[in-house]
């Protein structure tokens, strides 16, 4: 049986040796990422969540980070030839270190801990319908406009 450093954990097949091209991949993940969260951070700051409160200032970070993302899928898959390291720095980086569904989780988590069980499933659904609904919406609606604009 192989190591675990050396080989898959879940088969025990040997691992594939990293690509060379990974490392700009990670890099603009990296950065990326730390400019999401960056973001994130500030509007919590902006917009801190009163103890038993609702969590707007998350809520609308993950329902704003998924409309963009909707939006920016759209236009890097159908509409625009992009660099190939755009989508891993915006989409998985900036996007993925702004929306915060763990920071959703623990809010939740905390809203049932402080006894505000009607809050905490509100939150729960109204961020995950809102959020599901955004991307759908932004992806739709820039579907439409490249339509109109391709006329």
């Amino acid at each position: 049986m192989t190591a675990p450093e050396t080989g898959s954990l879940r088969t025990g097949a040997p691992r594939a040796p990293h690509a060379p091209g990974q490392l700009p991949v990670v890099a603009v993940v990296a950065l990326g990422g730390g400019l999401g969260a960056a973001a994130r951070y500030a509007a919590a700051l902006w917009w801190p969540t009163r103890s038993g409160g609702f969590p707007w200032a998350t809520f609308w970070v993950n329902v704003t980070g998924c409309a963009v993302i909707g939006v920016f899928l759209v236009l890097v898959t159908e509409a625009v030839s992009a660099h190939r390291l755009v989508r891993p720095f915006f989409g998985t980086g900036v996007l993925g270190g702004f929306t915060t569904f763990s920071t959703y989780a623990v809010d939740i988590r905390a809203l049932f801990g402080a006894g505000s069980a009607a809050t905490a499933l509100a939150y729960l659904a109204a961020t995950l319908s809102a959020a599901l609904f955004a991307v759908w919406l932004a992806a739709t609606a820039t579907r439409r406009a490249l339509s109109w604009r391709r006329r």
